[in-house]
């Protein structure tokens, strides 16, 4: 029965996905009125249908709530009420009406990257006779093609050593997938520990050949006069940037959060209210002041000049956070190793700084992803095409009013998304403990 309950709602729900694609879908197509600008279509009285799908999704749910219960009251003798399980399955119905919502754009970036025309805005598309094909709800792959994936590569000269390092990136990735599979079936075991220490190595491994990867691509590796074939650089200059970024950030926030913490100097409660008060302004009031400092410093149009711009704008938030995790781990730590010898430098980096790896990765990731989409900042400083960031190189695909590579555009879009996805999945655990952490009061 157990079983049966938990796969009955999906087989209904494939069931209802089916009916409304390939007969619900036909029959109104007949009812669409003329395209308009867009590629939008218009459904006499569409919103009754909309709101009759539902009820009907909801009548169904009712129905399975009722017949459950009511097998259960009869094998069991007992008088439940199906209204809780009714609620149950309306409250899962509206949460995956939100994810449908949610993720659907990325279902339309991913379509239009396979689509060789560039052009989101298809007048005269062929009708099919399927309301969800012809209004582009769902996308139409019968003219997918990957020339827009190749145009992003086209000209790029991989180098023997770099494959060997980008083997050793996709073994290394594969074999901490592996031991973060088998940690979850081991559970909380002495062996778990143990894997987690091997997974710490692995990931180890991985970052430091993904870096050498990063910081061996040179701009003579991209010899295609289209500026579309200098992605890969593109990406191996954010992730650069973004790497340094977050590295120094850790580096400023964990030596300022340690000293507001743990140390009581004239001073110190003034510069935490100026620390609050100067993230009330947004960052772009302070770009004429970024930009005549770094021209002053002759630091435009290169990567220190970005990096040192980038890392002042975590500092006073990194603070705040880094400090309230401090104040909740107990002195009587750092008392002890006193006791025992330990200078303050000691203290905080063979106790302190161990424990506070969580912290660490959520303000690396949250300067590593915030740099990585940043646009404003290195429009401003850098010139020439080899020397931008992935925000740049989109922006490069949607100047002029008709001249948008929309094709290219979401291409770019996926590929560049992946290293990103990739941060995420790898210190997620770190991510969340960090972000938890970091909500402690002072």
């Amino acid at each position: 029965m157990n079983s049966l309950s938990r796969w009955l709602p999906w087989v209904i729900g494939a069931a209802i996905l089916g009916w409304l694609v390939f007969f619900y879908a036909p029959e109104l197509a007949g009812r669409v009125q003329p395209r308009v600008p867009f590629g939008f279509v218009r459904i006499e009285n569409g919103w009754l249908y909309a709101l009759g799908g539902l009820l009907v999704i909801v009548g169904l749910i009712l129905v399975y709530s009722l017949a459950i219960t009511a097998y259960n009251n009869r094998r069991r003798g007992s008088r439940k009420s199906p209204w809780p399980l009714f609620g149950q399955g309306v409250t899962h119905l509206l949460l995956w009406i939100f994810l449908l919502f949610a993720y659907y754009p990325v279902v339309q970036i991913v379509a239009a990257s396979f689509d060789p025309t560039n052009s989101l805005y298809k007048f005269s598309a062929p009708r099919t006779g399927n309301l969800l094909f012809d209004s582009r709800v769902l996308p139409d792959f019968s003219q997918a093609s990957l020339e827009n994936y190749a145009k992003l590569f086209d000209g790029v000269v991989v180098y023997g050593y770099q494959w060997l390092l980008l083997a050793a990136v996709a073994v290394t990735a594969l074999l901490l997938l592996g031991v973060a599979a088998y940690r979850r079936v081991m559970g909380d075991t002495q062996e778990n520990s143990r894997l987690a220490a091997l997974q710490n190595r692995y990931l180890a491994a991985f970052a430091a050949a993904t870096f050498l990867l990063v910081l061996l691509i040179s701009p003579s590796q991209f010899t295609s006069p289209n500026t579309e074939a200098k992605f890969v650089l593109w990406v191996r200059n954010t992730l650069f940037v973004s790497a340094l970024t977050g590295l120094l950030a850790v580096l400023l926030t964990a030596t300022a959060g340690y000293a507001f913490a743990r140390f009581d100097f004239p001073g110190r409660y003034p510069m935490l209210l100026v620390f609050i008060f100067v993230q009330m302004f947004p960052g772009f009031l302070g770009l004429i002041a970024i930009y005549t400092l770094m021209s002053n410093l002759d630091l435009l149009n290169t990567y220190t000049g970005l990096i040192l711009a980038y890392s002042g704008g975590i500092i006073s938030f990194g603070t705040w956070v880094y400090k309230g995790f401090l104040e909740s781990i107990s002195k009587s730590l750092e008392e002890a190793a006193t006791i025992d010898g330990a200078t303050k430098w000691q203290v905080f980096y063979l106790i302190l700084l161990p424990l506070s790896t969580p912290m660490f990765v959520f303000i690396f990731l949250l300067q590593f992803v915030g740099t990585y989409s940043e646009f404003i900042v290195a429009n401003l400083m850098l010139t020439g095409s080899e020397s931008w960031t992935v925000g740049m190189g989109l922006r490069n695909f949607t100047t002029g009013q008709f001249q948008t590579k929309w094709g290219l555009f979401a291409a770019a879009s996926v590929l560049g998304s992946i290293p990103i996805l990739l941060t995420f999945y790898g210190f997620q655990r770190y991510f969340v403990s960090g972000y938890t952490a970091g909500s402690v009061k002072e």
